[in-house]
């Protein structure tokens, strides 16, 4: 089994700390277009996988950033947290879980995590394609769709993290922190000037 990261216990306690914030769940994400400009968005956060140190989010199929993903899977998520002053930097490497994924542990995960979304946000996949011209003719015309199962335009987004800086701003002098995962899959934890 992976040893959970130094910085796990940290985050999971921003985390609690700042529950009663619905907007603590929001991270920004940030990943590079083919045309190497950055691209950012913010994202939930949908909990770890488990008995591991990645992240997990939801998207759509048809949004840029799978694309984007395809071509270079490297992604940096920066997250607040409000009450606790705490800012997480966190990179690494992303997967994006299709339908069409072969892995069947995948599939499940995937699955799951359909599951665990409200009803509400289950709607948003199989809303008109995201970025494109507004037809209002397209939005009126849709038709009821089960939700029970998981639509193809669904997708988990995995964060498989390389290094993390985490930031405490409320106190002074600030402190900081990063971690580096290194070769043999362990974690190297560096204390820096803030």
């Amino acid at each position: 089994m992976l040893e959970l990261a130094p910085w796990r216990s940290d985050l999971s306690r921003a985390l609690h700390r700042n529950r009663s914030l619905v907007y603590a769940r929001y991270a920004q994400l940030a990943t590079v277009q083919a045309n190497h400009r950055p691209a950012n968005r913010t994202v939930v956060f949908r909990g770890f996988l488990e008995d591991s140190n990645t992240l997990k989010f939801v998207t759509d199929r048809r949004s840029n950033k799978v694309e984007q993903i395809a071509e270079n899977p490297w992604g940096a998520l920066c997250w607040y947290f409000p009450k606790t002053r705490e800012q997480f930097r966190i990179s690494g490497e992303l997967a994006v879980i299709t339908a069409l994924e072969k892995d069947a542990a995948l599939l499940r995960l995937r699955e799951t995590a359909w599951l665990a979304l409200s009803e509400g946000a289950r709607t948003q996949f199989a809303w008109p394609d995201p970025g494109q011209p507004k037809n209002r003719s397209e939005v009126a015309s849709q038709e009821p769709t089960d939700f029970s199962i998981s639509l193809e335009t669904f997708c988990l987004l995995l964060l498989a993290p390389q290094t993390v800086d985490h930031l405490e701003l409320r106190e002074q002098p600030h402190c900081r922190c990063s971690y580096t995962l290194k070769a043999d899959d362990t974690w190297q934890q560096q204390a820096l000037n803030p």
